[in-house]
């Protein structure tokens, strides 16, 4: 690995640990979602073992402070985790309102989080979230984020199926209604968008072929529509990845398209050094983290998907801890599910 290539660990830890304390006035507008940004984190330091970098308290401050944004609203079935505390002021704090609702996206990281952090779940209402999905899946067979006032789209899609997989439980998913809403959303291109008629794009192609694997429905696929899929996602590499036709390359993408091609089991057929080189040169030397593009600051979501990415390629030299891309973390964290998993069946 040349010098110039070097991917900088120690810089990475700290960024991620820096974010952990304190959230920077440019990124004040996440504050709603920090829950997200506290998931790139955590699954940042897990991918460079570096998890014994948060100490015991602070771990365990993590985990309670994830466990106060679970909601559990039975009434108005809106169960599930809220993104932030933030969302609880002092006007809303002893009743329910919309701000206080679970949001699907938040309810995956949170719960993925604590697994990382070595939580057994055991205080996670699976019954009430597994009963508030059921209110998020449109006719359509997609899913809104939360019962009201957001968008629907593969990406709500792929983090209701995330829910139900790391719950155990997939009575809040049609299960057939979801795989309908997939297949009608694979673009003239073989490419799949968010909805059906939108544009093919990376992100949502993960997203759909990760909900596929998830629900063991791969098989969904025809021979053709899968090398097609398999085709548009080779193509969208450049030098690492772009997430649509014409668009440059981003950092983020060599999750979102090289996690699709993990799954579908034709990862080898990219051209590893161009995606490594792309990616390690959107990387501070300084600071830490990665950038979309280079010459851009880094931020949480591209540091953490930038690593992930990598993890596919096995860099021996680097020692990352691999990621499992249906689920979005590391082998050691689905491991510690699977015992979780196993503990909830015996019982």
């Amino acid at each position: 690995m040349e010098k110039h290539n070097k991917l900088y660990v120690n810089k990475h830890e700290r960024y991620f640990l820096r974010f952990l304390d304190i959230l920077p006035s440019a990124l004040e507008k996440f504050d709603a979602t920090r829950v997200l940004l506290t998931y790139f984190c955590v699954s940042g330091l897990d991918i460079l073992n570096a998890l014994d970098k948060i100490d015991n308290k602070k771990r365990e401050a993590i985990i309670n402070w994830i466990y106060k944004l679970q909601v559990v609203n039975e009434e108005e079935e809106v169960s599930g985790f809220q993104g932030s505390s933030t969302l609880s002021t002092i006007k809303n704090k002893s009743k329910n309102s919309p701000l206080k609702w679970g949001h699907i996206t938040a309810t995956y990281t949170a719960l993925c989080t604590l697994v990382i952090l070595g939580d057994d779940l055991s205080r996670v209402n699976r019954k009430a979230i597994a009963h508030s999905l059921k209110k998020l899946q449109l006719p359509s067979g997609c899913f809104t984020a939360a019962k009201e006032g957001t968008e629907s789209d593969m990406r709500f899609v792929f983090s209701v199926a995330s829910v139900c997989y790391l719950i155990d439980d997939w009575s809040g998913m049609d299960v057939d209604k979801t795989i309908d809403f997939i297949l009608k959303s694979i673009s003239y291109d073989n490419g799949i968008g968010q909805e059906p008629g939108a544009e093919a794009h990376g992100g949502s192609t993960y997203c759909a072929i990760a909900t596929l694997a998830l629900c063991k429905r791969l098989n969904s696929l025809s021979r053709r529509q899968l090398d097609g899929i398999i085709r548009w996602l080779v193509f969208r590499q450049q030098s690492g990845f772009q997430g649509r036709p014409n668009k440059p390359v981003d950092t983020c993408y060599s999750f979102w398209v090289g996690g699709a091609l993990k799954i579908l089991g034709v990862y080898d057929l990219i051209d590893f050094q161009e995606n490594y080189t792309s990616v390690i040169l959107t990387q501070s030397k300084i600071m830490g983290g990665f950038a979309k593009w280079v010459g851009l600051n880094g931020d949480p979501l591209h540091s953490y998907l930038g690593l992930a990415g990598l993890t596919f390629m096995k860099l021996e030299k680097c020692q990352l801890n691999q990621v499992v891309p249906e689920l979005n973390i590391t082998v050691n964290a689905f491991q510690q599910l699977k015992v979780i998993h196993d503990k909830w069946r015996s019982s």
